[in-house]
């Protein structure tokens, strides 16, 4: 999925593009804004950790696929190398009705 473009998404409205859903002229925004979020959270999570004592890190990403009303799409999701990191934005079986 592209990277949200404030110009092209008012273009694809006066076109008459769907505004929601999965192709819809929002769906680049909500993608990065969630990754944006999962990012700081996995952010703080590490912080915590090392705080405590414990030597936990960030190790890559997994794909998420996320349901809405409109289809699925995939977000990368951090994780750490304890696995203990748990998003709280996105949690599993969400159904994601802003898509």
């Amino acid at each position: 999925m592209e990277e949200f473009d404030f110009n092209k998404a008012v273009k694809d409205l006066l076109a008459g593009k769907k505004i929601s859903g999965k192709d819809g002229v929002l769906a680049p925004l909500v993608k990065q804004l969630v990754e944006a979020a999962l990012e700081a959270e996995i952010e703080s999570h590490i912080a915590d950790e090392v705080l405590k004592g414990k030597k936990n890190r960030r190790n890559g990403y997994n794909r998420k696929k996320i349901k809405s009303s409109d289809g699925e799409f995939e977000l990368a999701t951090p994780r750490d190398r304890e696995c203990s990191f748990e998003p709280q934005i996105i949690k599993k079986h969400l159904l994601l009705a802003v898509m």
